[in-house]
């Protein structure tokens, strides 16, 4: 298996290079579409890196008490609901037991929830927001030829980048995989 590499930043003009190398996607042919997708994840991830995190820390500035509140009640609530998970027997008890702690607890964490629900607001924007960046830009850039061979290099295995690596966990690469894989396998029987 090939080693992780991160690709280099490319250059604004290789990035946004102009209308003329942008075109709407064929919204009809969702495979070319999904291929234009994940082709430019694979070729601009250190540039949708760069951009993801100057939104994030854009967005953290214009509410950073907001920002911190909401990331540090999002670690609670994680934290919260492990610890919940593994002490199911405990909450039950309680729940049975003191069912009118359990409803105080239960009232209290939902006020909280509720007062905190603007910073919460803030912080998914500073998470969504570059990611509405990330998709329009590739779905509307047009790939290249460096970004096509790019993209089978990865493809084939040759190459493993980060993207590389999420892409393939959330099983984005598995059907190109066996396309290339399948023909691979006819040439070399020809």
């Amino acid at each position: 298996m090939a080693k992780v590499e991160v690709t280099p930043l490319r250059s604004w003009e290789d990035f946004f290079p102009g209308s003329e190398r942008f075109c709407k996607p064929d919204v009809n042919d969702l495979t070319r579409w999904g291929n234009r997708v994940v082709s430019n994840l694979l070729y601009y991830q250190t540039n949708y890196i760069a951009i993801a995190l100057v939104a994030f820390i854009v967005v953290g500035c214009l509410n950073t008490e907001g920002m911190f509140a909401a990331m540090a009640l999002g670690s609670a609530i994680f934290l919260g609901s492990v610890w919940a998970v593994e002490n199911q027997d405990f909450m039950g008890s309680l729940k049975r037991v003191n069912p009118v702690v359990f409803g105080i607890g239960l009232t209290v964490t939902s006020y909280i929830l509720l007062c905190m629900l603007g910073s919460i607001m803030w912080f998914l924007s500073a998470i969504s927001l570059p990611l509405a960046l990330i998709l329009a830009h590739a779905s509307y850039r047009l790939r290249n030829m460096k970004n096509k061979m790019e993209y089978k290099i990865e493809a084939v295995g040759l190459k493993r980048s980060p993207m590389g690596h999420l892409l393939l966990a959330l099983g984005q690469q598995e059907e190109k995989l066996m396309k290339i894989q399948n023909y691979l396998e006819e040439k070399l029987k020809d």
